[in-house]
């Protein structure tokens, strides 16, 4: 193995994870997840030299990842959505005051896809409105506003589920 590729193989152990971590969150879905951060390594690892000596490559591929999630979005063959019946649920199921990762899961599902990677990178990520702003190529205006919007949705779409239907 080339020192180019050990260097790689590196980096996708140690980012692998956050990255598919990161993709799951932005697509609700593990499988649609795995194939982003395929599609965004493939192309990492084509621009390996020229990013490992720029500097930073954990965040080229996660702005990677977060392109390749977009744009996945976009082509008429990624638009499925799978569905299962949902048992009902009665109030007892849920925990009191407590959404479970499931429902949280499914409500950030329901937001469009800026809101959702603004919410995602910013509160499961940890990351600073300017390392937010960086990494989707917005203004932090733009990132700050769009987590509001998502974190207001995400408040009504929890709220909504866990009032007992009367």
């Amino acid at each position: 193995m080339s020192e180019r590729d050990q260097a790689f193989v590196e980096f996708v152990e140690t980012a692998n994870p956050s990255l598919r971590r990161t993709a799951y969150l932005i697509s609700g879905d593990r499988h649609k997840a795995d194939d982003i951060v395929q599609d965004a390594l493939y192309k990492l690892y084509l621009a390996w030299p020229k990013i490992s000596r720029v500097g930073n490559p954990f965040a080229y591929a996660r702005r990677m990842v977060v392109n390749a999630a977009y744009d996945g979005g976009r082509k008429p063959w990624r638009r499925e959505v799978s569905s299962a019946d949902v048992p009902e649920r009665t109030v007892e199921d849920f925990s009191a005051g407590h959404a479970s990762r499931d429902e949280v899961l499914e409500a950030l599902r329901t937001l469009a896809p800026r809101q959702r990677a603004c919410v995602v990178l910013r509160y499961y990520e940890d990351m600073t409105v300017e390392q937010t702003a960086e990494v989707l190529g917005c203004a932090e205006g733009t990132v700050k506003s769009q987590a509001a919007r998502g974190l207001e949705t995400l408040r009504k779409a929890m709220t909504r589920r866990s009032s007992p239907a009367l």
